[in-house]
């Protein structure tokens, strides 16, 4: 494949994909994007998908199959709208679907629906789990079976609204209250183990904290550089890559470390603005090569909220950086 990305998507709006390898086919769990008609806001109001849909491909230069809708909004009983970008993960033959959804006291919170096949239906737990809060719920299988969930979001993500352990809601809501100054700490992703059953966090969430190359905590105020939303994690010849959006910057990044909390060093640009308001994506190996899944909004024109995923060859160099892919390339 070369190094242009490709469209895997053309009926329905598609976004946030998050790939994995199951039983040796390819299974893509993005969130469905659609026109609700609700306004455009910093808070994200006008990304009001109440659905999933799940896909699976034999191949990265395949044909994306859609299996149709894997869980709906009103299927769960303590959400109400906004199911916003999933993941999904496998263990002992059950599939499990993690998404998050804002509930009736308008708090996003992260729930998790399980099923007998990757591509659904998947049926909801009754409550979000414990302890969960903020949005972009993606799970990663280390070395020894265990699953840890990394996750949060800025601005309509609401992660700026959690830094006591409690939500505060407070201020008025806006996208930028109970920010840092842009001299101090910028807010962590969270990292949670979760238990054997994988419906629950084994641990309160923890800061995943992301260092410059001096072995200090990015500022606030780096905003090409610290970390917005879009967690994902993979693991390359012997180092763990925590990867993410920069989100009102527009730019794909990652950061090493040695081990699932970090702290992790920041290394560099994954892809570069694409057409759209930012990205989010997913990274997997296929067999012998990585891929990067992402989307942009090209087949809509340019409407932030109408977006399209795809599919790109992705490279680790030998030193262990990622080559940096053009967001416009086609």
């Amino acid at each position: 494949m070369s190094k242009i990305a490709r469209h895997l998507i053309k009926d329905i709006f598609t976004a946030d994909p998050s790939a994995h390898v199951f039983n040796g086919k390819l299974y893509i769990y993005p969130s469905h994007d659609i026109d609700a008609g609700e306004a455009f806001d910093d808070l994200g109001s006008h990304f009001d998908m109440q659905d999933y849909h799940v896909f699976s491909m034999e191949s990265p230069s395949s044909e994306a199959v859609d299996h149709g809708v894997a869980l709906e909004v009103n299927e769960v009983k303590w959400a109400e709208k906004q199911m916003w970008a999933p993941d999904a993960a496998e263990k002992d033959g059950k599939f499990y679907l993690y998404f998050p959804a804002k509930g009736y006291d308008g708090i996003f919170r992260i729930g998790v629906a399980v099923s007998d096949s990757p591509t659904g239906p998947f049926v909801p737990q009754p409550e979000a789990i414990k302890g969960s809060f903020s949005i972009d719920p993606a799970v990663f299988k280390d070395h020894d079976g265990s699953h840890y969930m990394y996750f949060g979001g800025l601005w309509g993500g609401q992660l700026q609204r959690w830094q006591t352990g409690k939500f505060n809601g407070e201020q008025p809501e806006s996208p930028t209250a109970h920010f840092p100054n842009d001299e101090e700490p910028a807010l962590c992703p969270k990292v949670a183990k979760l238990t054997n059953d994988m419906l629950e966090f084994a641990e309160t969430p923890k800061d995943l904290v992301i260092l410059n190359k001096f072995g200090e905590p990015l500022k606030a105020g780096d905003t090409n550089r610290r970390f917005f939303e879009a967690a994902w994690m993979h693991y390359y010849n012997g180092t763990y890559y925590f990867s993410y959006s920069t989100g009102d910057t527009h730019l794909l990044c990652y950061a090493t470390g040695d081990n699932p909390y970090g702290p992790f060093t920041y290394g560099g640009v994954i892809l570069t603005p694409v057409v759209g308001w930012t990205t989010h994506h997913s990274i997997c190996k296929f067999e012998d090569k990585w891929y990067l899944f992402h989307h942009d909004s090209k087949l809509s024109g340019g409407v932030t909220h109408l977006r399209s995923i795809k599919i790109v060859e992705l490279t680790h160099k030998p030193d262990g950086s990622i080559e940096t892919l053009d967001g416009m390339m086609e």
